[in-house]
């Protein structure tokens, strides 16, 4: 086929709609930032003879690698001189992995299910909204010789969307571990510290309506949510998500767009109690200060904690903690690489 005739039939598929809000040109998340420092820092792939104590890690940093779809090497070039720029002032301490508390009793997930049911039942049961209220901790890493130590990048988002379609992004730099004092924020001149409560970025975007996740409206029983938070994990091969890691990605990728109802909760509930691999491990309490159940999920190198409202079953926050020391990024066991938590 002619050179020409190609151009026309891609054209005409239109795989990058205009009013698609995932192709637009917009800042990219902390945890988008983090990714992208570690494609721009990876090691090469581990030689299949080595030891499998050291593939560990190195497979963790390529998972994360992996949810990075398409970068341009212009977004890539500009990243790397933010997140290595060599003025960053001294870094805000890393959280601390959130601790269970001792002798509570872990809460089967069927439990939270069948509350979170019983809350959609009731009147006045909150509903779907478009838009999300998150406070996010991302680590920044570097790697190779004369890289920075990582730092934790603590930040406010909140997401407002009007009727017309178009929505209002506001990002501000806070820290509730320590309230009223510096914060790191990311910027063109590196890492940098700024004061608690500024602004990093008030915006506005034009009207943008796509008819697929995360723009589509989600539905809100079990079966047809499972199946949009495949679309929304892999477009371009839907298939059921039978990978708990790359589920909880999922609810992390669907929560920074909408907040769910209570009927969107009680599915979300149900999906999770059948997910493979996620154990109850007992009350804790969240970085906001709110008492949650925690459900523990580790693979290569990764232990993330879902914590959910024991009450109805809404998602209050995921973190994700390194589980292995992985000197080239220089983090340890222990050390949180992000945290997200939701603000109803």
């Amino acid at each position: 086929m002619a050179h020409d005739d190609e151009l026309a039939l891609l054209r005409a598929a239109d795989p990058v709609p205009g009013d698609d809000i995932r192709y637009r040109d917009r800042p990219l998340p902390g945890h988008a930032e983090r990714q992208l420092n570690l494609l721009l820092h990876s090691a090469p792939e581990t030689p299949r003879s080595a030891p499998a104590a050291r593939r560990g890690p190195a497979r963790q940093v390529r998972r994360l690698v992996w949810g990075i779809e398409m970068v341009s090497l212009a977004v890539a070039a500009a990243l790397a001189l933010v997140l290595a720029g060599s003025g960053s002032a001294p870094a805000a301490a890393a959280p601390h992995p959130l601790t269970l508390r001792s002798g509570s009793t872990p809460l089967p997930l069927d439990r939270i299910a069948a509350r979170a049911s019983a809350s959609a039942s009731a009147e006045n049961a909150p509903r779907l909204r478009k838009g999300t209220h998150i406070r996010t901790w991302s680590l920044a890493l570097g790697s190779g010789p004369g890289a920075e130590a990582p730092i934790t990048l603590p930040e406010e988002r909140v997401t407002r969307w009007r009727p017309d379609g178009s929505h209002t992004e506001l990002v501000v730099a806070t820290d509730p571990r320590r309230p009223g004092k510096p914060v790191i924020a990311d910027g063109a001149d590196g890492p940098r510290t700024v004061h608690d409560g500024k602004v990093l970025s008030d915006r506005t975007y034009p009207p943008s309506r796509g008819t697929a996740p995360p723009q589509s409206r989600p539905p809100h029983t079990p079966k047809a949510l499972r199946g949009y938070l495949a679309e929304l994990s892999r477009p371009s091969d839907p298939a059921p998500l039978t990978d708990t890691r790359e589920l909880l990605d999922a609810v992390a990728m669907f929560l920074r767009h909408w907040t769910p109802g209570a009927d969107e909760t009680a599915a979300l509930a149900r999906i999770l109690a059948d997910a493979d691999g996620l154990r109850p491990a007992g009350t804790v309490t969240d970085r906001l200060g709110r008492t949650g159940q925690a459900y523990v999920h580790e693979s290569d190198g990764l232990r993330r904690i879902l914590i959910l409202d024991p009450a109805d079953g809404t998602v209050l926050g995921l973190e994700d903690t390194v589980t292995e020391n992985d000197p080239t990024y220089g983090v340890k066991a222990g050390d949180v690489m992000s945290y997200s938590a939701w603000v109803r």
